[in-house]
């Protein structure tokens, strides 16, 4: 978050929040109770921090991103 009152945080903020409603809610108006309720609203935010694509990320799912960036091997260059 950066200043108080920035639009691009709102934007941000109203932008995760439109596709979390989407892809929890898929159709469905309501919920038997508010466990199910809270059941899928994790899953959906699970699926989107492990599986989802992501277009930052190259379309990959975060998992497959962070395995990719572990591997990579860094070394430090040797002092002369």
């Amino acid at each position: 978050m950066s200043a108080v009152g920035s639009s691009a945080d709102n934007a941000l903020a109203k932008s995760f929040d439109a596709t979390f409603k989407c892809e929890t809610r898929q159709g469905r108006k309501s919920w038997p109770n508010e466990r199910e309720a809270r059941l899928d609203a994790f899953r959906s935010l699970h699926r989107y921090n492990t599986r989802r694509r992501h277009s930052r990320l190259g379309q990959r799912p975060p998992i497959a991103f962070e395995n990719a960036f572990h591997r990579t091997p860094t070394t430090l260059a040797q002092a002369a």
